[in-house]
């Protein structure tokens, strides 16, 4: 019979992953619960908080019912949540309107009024842009079109720390989002209260949470209410969370200097944590204390990965997916075979992955996606193969912004959608020529949170500790060193493509677009 579990609480976009670990990091069972995106106007993207509990305690139920597991072995609770999703609640917790999840751009003309001030801090965002998903402009354009909702509001905060006070009572927030998202950084005295007074929010202090907590510090005991709903027991430790991605590299065991976590799926995520504090044009950070206490994290990445593969199979692949429907395999089954047996370049085939602009290090969302050097002698596996090499390419852009910048990566740790394709992954080792290591548990986020109620539990000292003994790896992608040097002439073409061609791309970029 199992001694001790923690309990992992991931909030994602589309609903709540609960799963339970041992303090090994073996899963026992995960549940699920999904629940609904509004979309209002185009841009625009709300979820009910009401939703967001009651999935929380469906899902709870659920694993619990599932495992067998008794509440009393659950020695720790933590979680984490979409980044971004901001809420304006009363103290209580009771929301004043519908929540502006991340995906909401609606701020896109504060963004750019707050990118215009040139404030020192926005070297956090690269200097030059400001995303409309962040924290301050949400708040802004909350008190510019909303204002009798922002006046009634006596909390503004973020989705995770709408769920700590539903656990534990208490409003905090959490230093992982405050330093990512939204300009907190504790090097440099915590929050610059001149920036926000120049961008007009010289009054929100008031409506943020007084406490900034690093993740897993204990933030108090399970209520009673939220345990009885929950069916847990009162009091069980609660440790502070943080944003999904950032908790998912605690998952992948990214808890030292000189490691990168990739986490994949329809885009690439890049964050590697570094004693060395830079700030770079086209990079995010390196933020302080975000992950672990006394390293920097910086952050990249690319919009479109995953969902350009999607777009190949859906536009040029059905009858692959209905034969593969019809036997029961994978349409991947089908097309890796033959896109494995191609030589690195795809025979000549080169493709830039700015299908939805590129999010780093260029910050540009006005060029699109090429692929030149076709010939007559290229069939489909040529086209697939391509891609996954030109997502490979942007991947070692990322990684080559943060190297000049003077991160250099030693180690790549991956998660999500690509972590199941071998080619995909062995591209990516040779192209960058870096070892990859994928984790048995695939779920990033959830181990990371069930890692930091081991923390906050005290069954472990440190983040570093709880990873070292719960993260485990099932595979290890060695880079193929031949493969690399044909390949490091290829990624040189594709970094001189941007400079030569993005005017000529954004010029017809507009005029298609008009």
């Amino acid at each position: 019979m199992l001694d001790k579990v923690v309990m992992g609480i991931d909030a994602g976009t589309g609903g709540v992953r609960v799963g339970f670990f041992d303090l090994h990091g073996n899963e026992i069972t995960f549940a699920s619960t999904d629940y609904q995106t509004y979309h209002p106007h185009p841009g625009w993207a709300e979820q009910d908080p009401a939703d967001w509990w009651n999935a929380l305690v469906k899902s709870t139920r659920k694993a619990l019912s599932n495992s067998g597991i008794d509440k009393k072995q659950i020695i720790g609770i933590s979680f984490d949540a979409t980044c971004c999703s901001v809420i304006a609640c009363m103290n209580d917790g009771t929301p004043v309107r519908n929540p502006l999840i991340w995906m909401d751009i609606r701020a896109a003309k504060q963004a750019k009024s707050i990118a215009e001030t040139k404030h020192p801090i926005l070297k956090m965002s690269g200097y030059d842009t400001v995303s409309a998903e962040w924290m301050p402009c949400k708040a802004l354009w909350l008190k510019q079109n909303e204002p009798e909702n922002y006046k009634k509001a006596e909390k503004i905060v973020e989705f995770v720390d709408w769920y700590t006070y539903m656990l534990t009572g208490r409003w905090t927030a959490s230093t992982c989002n405050a330093t990512t998202r939204w300009y907190y950084n504790r090097d440099e005295g915590g929050w610059s209260y001149d920036f926000y007074q120049t961008i007009g929010l010289g009054d929100i202090f008031e409506k943020f949470p007084e406490d900034v907590l690093d993740l897993g510090t204990y933030v108090g005991g399970l209520t009673k209410a939220a345990a009885d709903e929950l069916g847990l027991e009162p009091g069980t430790p609660v440790g502070q969370g943080g944003a999904d991605a950032f908790v998912g590299l605690i998952g992948l065991g990214v808890v030292e200097s000189g490691k990168l976590g990739l986490i994949t799926g329809s885009s690439h995520l890049l964050m590697g944590l570094t004693e060395h504090n830079f700030n770079g044009k086209g990079i995010f950070g390196a933020f302080p204390d975000a992950v672990i206490k006394n390293l920097k994290m910086v952050e990249g990445g690319q919009i479109s990965t995953g969902s350009i593969i999607t777009w190949f199979i859906n536009n040029f692949c059905q009858d692959l997916l209905k034969e593969s429907q019809e036997i029961g395999k994978n349409v991947f089954d089908f097309l890796t075979p033959n896109a494995s047996a191609l030589p690195p370049g795809s025979d000549g085939l080169l493709i830039l992955d700015y299908w939805q602009g590129n999010r780093t290090p260029y910050v540009d969302p006005d060029v699109r996606g090429l692929m030149y050097g076709f010939s007559l002698n290229h069939r489909r596996e040529h086209i697939f193969r391509a891609i996954m090499e030109g997502i490979a390419y942007g991947t070692d852009l990322v990684i080559n912004s943060f190297k000049e910048n003077g991160f250099e990566a030693k180690e790549l740790y991956v998660a999500g959608g690509a972590a199941n394709s071998d080619l995909f992954l062995q591209i990516h080792s040779d192209v960058s020529n870096l070892p990859i290591f994928v984790p048995e548990v695939t779920q990033a986020p959830s181990l990371g949170s069930a890692i930091l109620a081991g923390v906050a539990a005290e069954a472990y000292s440190s983040i570093q500790e709880a990873a070292a003994n719960m993260v485990h790896y099932k595979k290890k992608i060695e880079p193929n060193y031949e493969n690399h040097l044909k390949y490091k002439h290829i990624a040189q073409k594709y970094r001189e493509a941007y400079p030569l061609f993005h005017q000529w791309m954004k010029g017809i970029t507009e005029t298609v677009e008009v």
